[in-house]
């Protein structure tokens, strides 16, 4: 059985489609966990109980969203950020949701690149705080820098730094393959070194951001290791699809799921009669 939970990124897909239309989409896709950036910045209240009806209905949960948009590097945004995070919980709860992305926010000029990084890890630790009252988590997003080059955390590597510097671990990171082999590179490694630390992964090809197949990143060997490390969170994917949306959402999902058996069943083969797994990262 495949143990990690697969989501649609909803920016990605259905665009200007009633909301509801687009819950349906996912649906029949075979999804059953969606993501948002910000459908819902103009709902009424009868807007978050009709989408609460309506995923409900189709068996959808909303994994993550984003919603509080801030510079983590620069202190002098620290309290204003710490707020919009003690603020959203409200919309969190509108949305029956309970992970929330967070990007940091581009470099802070004349700031070096060793104070930005304190500053980000003490707005974090800080966040964190608000994320454990409100059983929450806060996932942290890096960005390639060839997409936005004066973002502060391009690597990975430096994120799953920041995020063990937290010490929290109601913060985590969101490991973005598509960013990653823009910016890095050595995907399957890294991931397996640092599986501890992450709450959510994000699926496009490279280059295009087009769905898995059409680029170079090798999806099957990716979804293999997953389930051979017994990740057991989300997998989002974010991809604009070539073809028509439903079929690509489909058979993204039937890779992952093809796959992820294939890895779980090689994982089991591993199980010595002691019953200790042998090294397989």
């Amino acid at each position: 059985m495949v143990p990690f939970k697969l989501s649609v990124m909803l920016w990605t897909v259905f665009r200007g489609q009633p909301f509801a239309q687009r819950l349906e989409k996912v649906a029949e896709a075979g999804y059953h966990n969606v993501e948002l950036v910000d459908e819902f910045v103009k709902w009424t209240k009868e807007d978050f109980a009709a989408a609460r009806k309506k995923k409900r209905e189709l068996g959808i949960e909303f994994d993550a969203t984003a919603g509080v948009w801030h510079t983590l590097p620069d202190a002098n945004d620290r309290e204003a950020f710490l707020k919009n995070v003690s603020d959203f919980v409200a919309t969190l709860q509108e949305l029956e949701c309970t992970r929330l992305i967070l990007q940091t926010g581009n470099n802070v000029p004349g700031l070096s690149h060793a104070a930005a990084r304190d500053n980000c890890v003490e707005t974090l630790k800080r966040g964190g705080e608000i994320a454990a009252r409100n059983n929450i988590e806060l996932l942290v997003e890096n960005i390639d820098p060839e997409e936005n080059p004066k973002y502060f955390l391009t690597s990975s590597a430096e994120g799953f730094e920041i995020v063990r510097e937290v010490g929290n671990p109601h913060v985590k990171f969101l490991y973005d393959f598509f960013h990653e082999q823009i910016a890095e590179g050595n995907l399957i490694a890294k991931l397996a070194k640092n599986l501890d630390v992450i709450a959510l992964m994000h699926v496009a090809d490279v280059p295009g951001r087009h769905e898995p197949g059409t680029g170079e990143i090798h999806y099957p060997n990716i979804y293999r290791k997953l389930a051979e490390l017994d990740y057991d969170r989300y997998i989002a994917m974010e991809f604009i699809p070539v073809g028509e949306p439903v079929a690509a959402l489909r058979a993204a999902r039937e890779m992952a799921m093809k796959y992820g058996a294939l890895g779980a069943k090689q994982s089991s083969s591993n199980v010595g009669e002691s019953g200790r797994f042998h090294a397989t990262a």
